[in-house]
């Protein structure tokens, strides 16, 4: 069984009259994703892209039997269209959408704490079963079925490690994009707990880059709970002090949040830590 997106998955694409979310829906329906409908307020009774167009996703979920929403809806109006989902009983949510303003994230994040659902993003690549679907933008070609959890703050590492591991000849079970904002709905913990639970993951790949501590609270996760050998990538050991690095949540103050504080955290919970990415399948292969 793949984590988070597996066959009974049934997706809805709140955006899917836009460009971008058009595109990519018809992306996930290629790939072979089981997307069921979209929303639009005001556009419903249309079609698009060969799926019904609802105005809410309460009446995606009546109609459509919808429990899967992705979301690619300006900025300023994303953190609603999550608060939408999550009202309407959505129990997988994920949110491409980048530049949401923190505060309106830590809005959503109280209503989601009160929730069932969950909440992959915002500012991420979503997500990827191979030979089953996906939800996002990750570009199914360079994956194919296998047994290593992948799960990354960067959508370029995910893309370039995934590649590296299918051409190694290492499949994946799940491809998890959990985004580098500094409030984000779902952890490397999170994903770390679901990998480790699930029979047909046996190592994960784990990609960070400076800024936060999300590494730090995985290393502690990882030598506490984890049985299964992980391998780590982390971006931005050259990075100068204070400045941002690529997503909102990559600033290093400090030493706090910095390339080799996570490596020596991750080294010490018995991580093998790559110099670059490439270097992720040879690690997991001699594990």
């Amino acid at each position: 069984m793949a984590i988070l997106l597996t066959k009974d998955t049934r997706i809805i694409v709140q955006g899917i009259t836009g460009r971008e979310g058009g595109f990519h829906t018809q992306q996930m329906i290629a790939y072979g994703s089981n997307v069921v409908g979209g929303v639009t307020p005001g556009k419903g009774g249309e079609w698009a892209h060969g799926v019904p167009v609802y105005d809410t996703v309460r009446e995606a979920v009546k109609q459509a039997d919808a429990n899967a929403s992705v979301i690619f809806v300006p900025p300023p109006l994303a953190a609603e269209a999550i608060l939408e989902a999550i009202d309407a009983k959505i129990g997988l949510i994920i949110c491409i959408t980048e530049g949401i303003p923190i505060r309106d994230m830590m809005r959503v994040n109280v209503k989601l704490r009160q929730s069932s659902s969950r909440l992959i993003g915002p500012n991420c690549p979503g997500l990827l079963t191979p030979g089953i679907g996906k939800m996002g933008i990750m570009p199914g070609y360079i994956a194919k079925p296998g047994r290593v959890g992948v799960v990354s703050k960067s959508g370029t590492l995910t893309y370039e490690v995934v590649n590296a591991l299918t051409e190694a000849g290492m499949g994946q079970s799940t491809c998890v994009g959990i985004g580098g904002d500094p409030v984000i709905g779902t952890s490397f913990v999170d994903v770390l707990e679901m990998f480790e639970n699930d029979p047909e993951t046996e190592m994960v790949a784990l990609l960070g880059e400076i800024g936060g501590r999300a590494e730090i609270d995985a290393a502690e996760y990882i030598a506490k709970h984890m049985t299964k050998p992980v391998a780590a990538f982390i971006a931005g050991r050259s990075a100068p002090p204070n400045t941002r690095m690529g997503h909102a949540g990559a600033i290093v103050d400090g030493n706090e949040g910095s390339a080799d504080q996570k490596i020596e955290a991750l080294r010490q919970a018995g991580v093998l830590v790559a110099n670059n990415p490439e270097e992720i399948p040879d690690l997991l292969a001699n594990r």
